[in-house]
């Protein structure tokens, strides 16, 4: 991929912008690898006001310029993200010369980079997903000690429910409210639902199935020899300490090799997954927004795009002009 660096050939900074550099490193106390990214960018708005005119003064651009700019930096291929990235840069360079220089404004402050490409989420197709979970959950004598069947719990909790990997490590055995802890998660194995609290403070109960159920009962019963000082989370480490989400993150990983799945798989794909197979079995998206805890219906309509066979069947079967006799 381009970036604005690969543009043009490089020439020496103006003491202004070199003061900016300098600022940064002090005050701010960005790493090196950061100042050297802005000091590239800054470089690249250099080269092509000196393109424009050789007397054309960084500091004197104004907001015309820009825009000039990060067309000319489109028509040279470079992608979205990276314009973005450029036009960040710039912009933090002309705030702090309007604060500790007396420069005449922002005149990035209203550019904006050519939108970015929505990505659709990454999710397994329904046999990849029984081939993960059905798959042995660990190969080095690990059953021996509730290591795979909390692993196994974890998973079928993910894919039973759509939680978010920050909701489910947050899970209790059962809600707690007392001096030193209070639930934000619960799990009900007798009702087969889970109470989560997501984004925005807001809690939900999910349905959990059948076989997350089960999973959860040869875990749960396992899970005392595993307690130590704290009796509330449903999922423990080794050293009797609530489960980490990066812990979680590392054995999915590695469990998904085992089992042969061709994906760098992260807890979050089985969350879409969740959705994107509900969606196309149900084609219910208010529902599958409930599920998911989504404030907006915009965020959960993307889903729609990951099945487009599925929505021309729909279409087909139900719009007057292309039912089929």
């Amino acid at each position: 991929m381009k970036t604005a660096s690969d543009t043009e050939p490089s020439t020496a900074l103006a003491p202004s912008v070199e003061r900016y550099l300098a600022s940064l490193e002090t005050q701010r106390k960005l790493s090196p690898h950061t100042l050297s990214s802005y000091r590239r960018e800054l470089m690249v708005l250099q080269e092509l006001a000196a393109i424009e005119s050789p007397d054309l003064r960084i500091e004197s651009l104004r907001d015309a310029h820009i825009r000039r700019y990060a067309a000319r930096l489109h028509a040279r291929g470079l992608a979205p993200r990276s314009i973005a990235r450029a036009l960040s840069a710039w912009r933090g360079y002309f705030t702090w010369l309007a604060q500790y220089e007396d420069g005449t404004g922002n005149p990035v402050a209203d550019v904006r980079p050519p939108r970015l490409p929505k990505r659709l989420p990454k999710a397994l197709s329904e046999p990849l997903t029984m081939q993960l979970l059905d798959a042995t959950t660990s190969d080095d004598g690990e059953s021996a000690d509730g290591i795979a069947q909390r692993d196994a719990a974890v998973y079928e909790l993910f894919y039973s429910s759509g939680l978010r990997l920050s909701e489910l490590v947050a899970l209790d055995v059962a809600y707690a409210k007392d001096a030193l802890h209070v639930s934000s998660g619960w799990i009900d194995l007798a009702s087969g639902e889970v109470t989560v609290t997501g984004k925005g403070n807001k809690r939900r109960t999910v349905p959990v199935g059948a076989k997350a159920v089960e999973a959860i009962g040869r875990w749960l019963a396992i899970r005392g020899t595993w307690l130590k000082a704290d009796p509330h989370p449903l999922f423990l480490s080794t050293r009797g300490e609530r489960l980490s989400g990066r812990s979680i993150q590392q054995r999915l990983k590695a469990h998904a090799q085992r089992a042969g799945i061709p994906a760098n798989l992260h807890p979050h794909v089985l969350r879409h997954s969740f959705a994107s197979h509900l969606l196309q079995a149900s084609g219910d998206l208010r529902a599958v927004q409930e599920l998911l805890g989504h404030s907006s219906i915009a965020s959960t309509q993307v889903y729609t795009s990951l099945d487009f066979k599925r929505l021309a069947e729909v279409y087909d079967a139900a719009h007057p002009r292309a039912r089929r006799k």
